[in-house]
C-alpha cells in the first residue's frame, strides 16, 4: 500500500468538508487511517488458498459448518463498513481443512473493498477450488453501515445472502439441513 498517497487523500478529504487540517484533533489522522488501511484492506495483498491448502485425510463425508464467523468489511460504493457474520459449510470429497483455515478464509475476502454479494461467492469459490469438496453453502448476514447511518437511514437491518456449489446446489434437503443448522 501506499502510505503517502493515502495520507494525502486524507487531508484532501479533510480540506474538501471544510476542517482545518492542521488543528490539534487532526494532526495524525492522516497517519492513523494510512496505518488502519493495512489492517482493514490487508485482504488485498492475500490469497485464501494459502491457509486452504492444510488439508487432513478424513473419512467423514457429510456436512462440516463452522459457522458465527464474524467479519468486518468495507463497502465498496461508500467506503463505509458492513459487519455480521458468516456460515460456511461444505461436504468433504475425502480431505478437510483445519476450521480456524475457514475463519481465516473469510478473513481474507472481508478485509477487501466490495460488496457483500461479491464476497458471499468468493468464500465460496475458493474453498471449491482449494477444498474440492461435494459441495459448498456460504450465507452471510450482516449489517451495512450505509444503510444505517445515511441514506435510508434503518439501523438493525440485516442483509443476507447465501451462495451453494456442488451437491448444496442440487439439492434442497442439504440447504435445510444447512439453514438448520446455522439457526441452532
Amino acid at each position: 500500500m501506499n502510505q503517502e498517497k493515502i495520507k494525502e487523500g486524507v487531508r484532501l478529504l479533510l480540506e474538501g468538508i471544510g476542517e482545518d487540517v492542521d488543528r490539534e484533533g487532526l494532526l495524525e489522522t492522516p497517519d492513523r487511517i494510512a496505518r488502519m488501511c493495512e489492517q482493514i484492506f490487508g485482504g488485498l495483498s492475500q490469497d485464501a488458498g494459502t491457509h486452504l491448502q492444510k488439508q487432513f485425510e478424513a473419512t467423514n463425508n457429510n456436512i462440516v459448518l463452522e459457522k458465527d464467523i464474524t467479519f468486518y468489511s468495507v463497502c465498496e460504493h461508500h467506503l463505509l463498513p458492513f459487519y455480521g457474520k458468516a456460515h460456511v459449510a461444505y461436504i468433504p470429497n475425502g480431505k478437510v481443512a483445519g476450521l480456524s483455515k475457514l475463519a481465516r478464509t473469510v478473513e481474507v475476502y472481508a478485509r477487501r473493498p466490495q460488496i457483500q454479494e461479491n464476497m458471499t461467492a468468493q468464500i465460496a469459490d475458493a474453498l471449491w477450488e482449494h477444498l474440492k469438496p461435494k459441495g459448498v453453502m456460504v450465507m452471510i448476514e450482516a449489517e451495512h453501515m450505509c444503510m444505517t447511518m445515511r441514506g435510508v437511514q434503518k439501523p438493525g437491518s440485516r442483509t443476507v445472502t447465501t451462495f451453494t456449489k456442488g451437491v448444496f446446489e442440487e439439492d434442497y434437503s442439504l440447504q435445510q439441513t444447512f439453514f438448520q443448522m446455522v439457526n441452532r
